[in-house]
């Protein structure tokens, strides 16, 4: 099959496969209980004791919907393990997925210190032939890296080892369900070997099969992302825009999606993009193209323009409350940097309530996952126990996070709990026309 072609794969499935996966993050764990109920014999590894013993008992380090039962289900069948040892863990792998942490550097660089540390760990342990898989979103130049290190301590190419890198598609929040329904599943490799397995592990999910080059593959997911970031500040643009000439860009959304040149998703408009991947991995790209000697002008607009939206936030709030939000209260609903998570790495509602905090705003915030995790970034923040106590003599209540919890929200009991009836919408989960007519005064983000 030629390189960059896509097809189903058809031919036979061996009934189990031994994998062993490193990293318990959103990608090692899900992937790992993904595989697992689709019957393969897998083991998860992870340096952290108190994370991997918790895991044994059922305890997961993060909310993810679904992910909890996949993991129970698979321990109670002998299919799932955990552990710290890593010679135990690899010793009867056919396949070692690395999908460890490549969090940024001051300077944007992906920080591949725990990649390396993997790579170092592997030459001690390897007993026989391994597929060695990376999940972890690498720059170009780092399976060479990889592959240098081991055959540096001995280990021989084609013979001890192949290397592949088969980028994840997850979305936080619905990553149990990516994983058992990709759009497609991304194998880099030079082996047609390695390209065969991988092909016979992914068989059950049947989702079309592209085949490219390692640093094809790389590429495609860091292009994947750039063009999804790309999309939510476009949206965010024409949003402001709106605002502007009184336009609604839900319609104007609604009005792109029906043309099959661009889809519907990533187009609601809203405060911009946080979370753990799209910025992290922009950055990346924009410095390995400096690297090259290649200056991304449009990637770096991509982040000025999110930047800017922040700020576009609390302007709006500063248009109901005047310039000065010394001792304003502010109630914040939603913490997280999306629904349907705990994740509050990078999430702009973090960061717009600094902001408004160096103003000398006073925030009382609530999520409903996000609690624990936001007390350890956050300081003079009351935190309350639902969004009524939140909302409760504010200023102003700011909506930062889509949760379903806050589309249900009584307004009737809001607005009698509400100091003065100014809501900011940064995600535009409500009917603008609906709050005003119940007397708020209603801003959305283009609308």
């Amino acid at each position: 099959m030629e390189r960059g072609s896509r097809r189903l794969f058809r031919g036979p499935k061996r009934e189990q496969m031994n994998i062993a996966i490193i990293g318990t993050g959103y990608v090692g764990l899900v992937t790992g209980a993904g595989l697992a109920q689709l019957g393969n014999r897998v083991v998860c590894l992870d340096v952290d004791d108190e994370k991997i013993n918790g895991l044994k008992e059922g305890r997961m380090p993060f909310f993810e919907q679904g992910l909890t039962q996949l993991v129970a289900k698979n321990q109670r069948e002998k299919r799932l393990s955990f552990t710290t040892n890593i010679a135990e863990g690899t010793a009867p792998s056919e396949i070692i997925f690395i999908a460890v942490g490549t969090p940024s550097k001051k300077d944007g660089q992906a920080d591949l210190t725990q990649v390396i540390d993997v790579a170092r760990a592997l030459p001690k342990v390897l007993n026989t032939y391994k597929i060695i898989a990376i999940k972890s979103t690498v720059p170009i130049g780092t399976l060479e890296l990889i592959t240098q290190m081991l055959t540096k301590a001995g280990l021989k190419e084609s013979t001890d080892f192949d290397i592949a890198f088969a980028p994840e598609f997850l979305r936080e929040g619905d990553a149990v369900y990516d994983f058992f329904h990709p759009t497609r599943i991304v194998i880099g490799s030079s082996n047609s070997r390695v390209m065969q397995t991988l092909d016979e592990l992914f068989l059950p999910l049947n989702a079309p099969i592209i085949h490219t080059t390692p640093i094809t593959a790389q590429m495609i997911k860091y292009a994947a992302n750039a063009f999804l970031a790309s999309r939510i500040s476009f949206i965010n643009e024409i949003a402001n825009i709106c605002d502007k000439v009184g336009a609604d860009v839900a319609e104007v959304a609604n009005g792109l999606g029906y043309d099959k040149r661009l889809g519907e998703g990533y187009l609601s408009a809203g405060i911009g993009f946080g979370g753990p991947c799209l910025i992290k991995d922009l950055n990346a790209l924009i410095k390995m193209s400096e690297q090259q000697g290649y200056e991304a002008q449009y990637l770096k607009a991509i982040i000025d323009k999110n930047n800017h939206q922040i700020r576009q936030i609390v302007f709006k709030i500063k248009e109901v409350l005047g310039s000065t939000l010394y001792d304003k209260v502010i109630g914040v609903l939603g913490l997280t940097f999306k629904a349907n998570t705990n994740d509050v790495r990078t999430s702009l509602a973090i960061k717009i309530i600094r902001l408004l905090q160096n103003e000398g705003a006073m925030i009382k915030a609530y999520d409903p996952k996000g609690m624990k995790e936001s007390k350890e970034l956050l300081s003079r923040v009351k935190f309350c126990k639902d969004p009524y106590q939140a909302a409760e003599d504010a200023d102003v209540l700011l909506i930062l996070t889509a949760w379903e919890e806050f589309k249900e929200l009584d307004l009737n009991k809001i607005k009698k709990l509400l100091g003065k009836l100014f809501i900011i919408d940064g995600v535009n989960i409500f009917n603008p026309e609906k709050l005003r007519r119940m007397g708020f005064t209603y801003q959305g983000v283009g609308r």
